[in-house]
């Protein structure tokens, strides 16, 4: 490992109880900044409402860190929407956003419209499949950004069990980023969850990034604002740990794929020979082929957005 990152591991790599919630609150009242949750979500109505609602309570009712929650719905067909604004978010529909460009399947997609219908100068983002969900998920990454001035982007770190074995989930991670980030970004090698969909960050840090419209969103995040801001603005937090839905080896491979991809373009910027993923299925004759497309396009920095321009003018 760097040298670099040996340091960063012991300046930059906190647990949740290292900011108590009362140095948090004082911080945000002294900085006068304002919070906002998003949540991506498609067909999460068994666990969505739970979230808002833990959020809602904790951090809206009992203390005023959080000043709004978005649920960005990509296309639910399940009650999600509905679940999530009867635990008391604001639910948009992913279509609804920026309408003049078409909306393309993906979370980093949803992720990207969010920061028009959102006003925080801190955005938390929290995946809408959690299950026993704690609200020092949020407190844990957004409190850094509130204490510290030099930090602007926060990554949850945490354990994730796989079947009840403890640590064996993050399969993608451990077999597909964590290399190529060895590889190619050693500067980024000290994260722990460098995939995780639990991370806040500045809002003039995000609106500055390309979004990888599909499953590359995190990685590319990573390697952008590493570029952009440097080692020392990011940070990560012990939060404990993650349960949530896990994917098919298939999914996952999928997934693998538009992460390879989100590497391969910031490593050259070259052209894609063939930006497909064939797997196999065992059907009444053997196996059988099914390909699937890469996600491939992205979305600019959103302050080159014309409506978003003009909403921070007004």
């Amino acid at each position: 490992m760097l040298e670099e990152v040996e340091r960063w591991l012991a300046t930059r790599s906190w647990s949740v109880t290292d900011r108590p919630l009362h140095r948090v609150m004082a911080a945000k009242r002294s900085s006068g900044q304002t919070v906002s949750v998003v949540l991506p979500a498609l067909n999460e109505e068994e666990t969505v409402g739970d979230i808002v609602a833990i959020i809602r309570h904790d951090l809206m009712q009992q203390v005023p860190l959080v000043d709004e929650i978005v649920v960005v719905d990509s296309g639910s067909t399940d009650r999600t929407a509905a679940v999530a604004a009867a635990a008391g978010a604001r639910v948009v529909h992913r279509d609804a956003i920026l309408p003049r460009i078409p909306a393309v399947p993906g979370k980093g997609e949803v992720l990207w419209r969010s920061l028009l219908v959102t006003s925080g100068d801190i955005v938390c983002f929290i995946d809408a499949d959690l299950r026993d969900f704690s609200s020092d998920f949020v407190t844990g990454i957004v409190g850094p950004l509130l204490t510290d001035p030099d930090v602007d982007l926060v990554k949850a770190m945490y354990d994730r069990p796989l079947g009840g074995a403890a640590g064996q989930g993050g399969r993608v991670t451990e077999l597909m980023a964590r290399p190529l980030l060895n590889m190619h970004w050693p500067q980024l090698a000290g994260f722990v969850q460098p995939l995780g969909g639990e991370y806040a960050a500045r809002r003039s840090l995000l609106e500055q990034l390309p979004f990888p419209v599909g499953y590359g969103v995190e990685l590319g995040m990573l390697v952008d604002a590493l570029h952009l801001v440097g080692l020392d603005a990011l940070a990560q937090v012990d939060v404990g740990v993650r349960k949530h839905r896990h994917q098919d080896g298939q999914a996952l491979g999928r997934m693998s794929a538009a992460i390879y991809r989100t590497a391969q373009l910031r490593l050259a910027r070259g052209h894609l020979i063939r930006p497909s993923l064939t797997q196999f299925e065992r059907g009444e004759d053997g196996f059988e082929p099914r390909t699937y497309s890469v996600d491939t396009e992205e979305r600019p920095p959103m302050v080159e957005i014309t409506e978003y321009a003009e909403r921070k003018v007004a």
